[in-house]
Protein backbone atom coordinates (compact mmCIF):
# COMPACT_ATOMS: atom_id res chain seq x y z
CA UNK A 1 0.00 0.00 0.00
CA UNK A 2 1.63 3.40 -1.20
CA UNK A 3 1.83 6.54 1.70
CA UNK A 4 -1.54 7.93 -0.36
CA UNK A 5 -3.39 4.90 0.19
CA UNK A 6 -2.63 4.82 3.52
CA UNK A 7 -3.71 8.33 4.31
CA UNK A 8 -6.61 8.27 2.19
CA UNK A 9 -7.74 4.73 4.62
CA UNK A 10 -6.68 6.53 7.93
CA UNK A 11 -8.78 9.43 7.08
CA UNK A 12 -11.54 7.28 6.44
CA UNK A 13 -11.27 5.18 9.22
CA UNK A 14 -11.18 8.68 11.40
CA UNK A 15 -14.14 9.85 9.79
CA UNK A 16 -16.13 6.35 10.54
CA UNK A 17 -15.13 6.54 13.72
CA UNK A 18 -16.01 10.28 14.25
CA UNK A 19 -19.49 8.81 12.93
CA UNK A 20 -20.05 6.65 14.99
CA UNK A 21 -19.64 8.93 17.93
CA UNK A 22 -21.34 11.38 17.07
CA UNK A 23 -24.34 9.51 15.81
CA UNK A 24 -26.33 8.36 18.95
CA UNK A 25 -28.25 4.73 19.16
CA UNK A 26 -31.43 3.67 19.83
CA UNK A 27 -31.08 0.32 22.68
CA UNK A 28 -34.27 -1.53 24.19
CA UNK A 29 -34.10 -1.78 28.24
CA UNK A 30 -36.85 -3.00 30.30
CA UNK A 31 -37.94 -2.14 33.77
CA UNK A 32 -39.73 -4.30 35.86
CA UNK A 33 -41.26 -3.81 38.96
CA UNK A 34 -42.37 -5.74 41.57
CA UNK A 35 -43.89 -5.33 44.87
CA UNK A 36 -47.52 -5.23 46.50
CA UNK A 37 -50.19 -4.05 44.05
CA UNK A 38 -50.61 -0.41 46.06
CA UNK A 39 -46.39 -0.23 45.71
CA UNK A 40 -46.79 -1.02 41.96
CA UNK A 41 -49.23 1.27 40.98
CA UNK A 42 -47.86 4.14 43.26
CA UNK A 43 -44.45 3.90 41.38
CA UNK A 44 -45.77 3.99 37.72
CA UNK A 45 -47.86 7.24 38.90
CA UNK A 46 -45.07 8.49 39.92
CA UNK A 47 -42.49 7.92 37.14
CA UNK A 48 -45.30 9.38 34.96
CA UNK A 49 -45.49 12.51 37.17
CA UNK A 50 -42.00 13.26 36.81
CA UNK A 51 -42.19 12.73 32.95
CA UNK A 52 -40.73 9.06 32.81
CA UNK A 53 -43.69 7.11 30.98
CA UNK A 54 -46.99 7.22 30.75
CA UNK A 55 -49.44 4.99 32.83
CA UNK A 56 -50.58 3.49 29.71
CA UNK A 57 -46.81 2.36 28.71
CA UNK A 58 -47.18 -0.69 31.50
CA UNK A 59 -48.16 -3.84 31.49
CA UNK A 60 -51.24 -4.84 33.15
CA UNK A 61 -50.36 -5.58 36.74
CA UNK A 62 -49.40 -9.57 36.69
CA UNK A 63 -49.00 -11.92 39.60
CA UNK A 64 -45.94 -13.21 40.54
CA UNK A 65 -45.63 -16.63 42.22
CA UNK A 66 -45.52 -14.98 45.63
CA UNK A 67 -49.04 -14.38 47.64
CA UNK A 68 -49.56 -10.84 47.60
CA UNK A 69 -46.94 -9.51 44.91
CA UNK A 70 -47.71 -8.44 41.10
CA UNK A 71 -45.17 -7.08 39.26
CA UNK A 72 -45.54 -5.20 35.74
CA UNK A 73 -43.24 -4.57 33.09
CA UNK A 74 -41.90 -1.36 30.92
CA UNK A 75 -40.09 -1.65 27.40
CA UNK A 76 -38.39 1.18 26.04
CA UNK A 77 -35.97 2.66 23.18
CA UNK A 78 -33.41 4.56 25.13
CA UNK A 79 -30.90 6.68 23.43
CA UNK A 80 -26.96 6.07 24.08
CA UNK A 81 -23.97 8.24 22.93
Amino acid sequence: MTQVQQLVANQESNLTASVEKASPVREPIKHLLIGSPKAVTSTIHLLQVIGYANVKDWSPLLPTANAGEVMSILSRQIWLK
